[in-house]
């Protein structure tokens, strides 16, 4: 039943320490160590919201059939809790009206400009 994590041998060993030591190497002119190429690939997503009042802005959301902080999100290249404040300040602005929530995420619908 489970029991404790089996033991490296010499070998194994030798081979986990190396790949640790060249991890934190810098990448040489022959390619052969450097750091992982993940950690270079991940991007900060933004942490400003977008403008209100932009006509871009409004042109997008007014495109989109319902929003979500999800779909807020991925389309103005958010974090979801900001999105959600977003929508928020959207729906006291009356841009947006609250349409149902359900588990804890709301689904708005943009209102249409007459």
């Amino acid at each position: 039943m489970g029991g404790g994590k089996k033991k490296k041998n010499i070998t194994q060993m030798a081979k986990s320490q190396e790949l640790e030591d060249r991890k934190g190497q810098p990448k040489d002119k022959e390619g052969k160590a450097g750091p992982s190429s993940s950690a270079a690939d991940k991007r900060v997503q933004g942490i400003t919201v977008p403008n209100m009042k932009d006509k871009k802005v409004e042109k997008e959301l007014q495109a989109m059939k319902y929003l979500t902080p999800y779909s807020v999100a991925s389309r103005f290249n958010l974090r979801i809790s900001v999105a959600r404040d977003f929508l928020d300040e959207l729906q006291r602005a009356g841009v947006v009206s609250f349409v149902t929530s359900g588990r804890g995420t709301r689904v708005y619908k943009p209102v249409a400009n007459s």
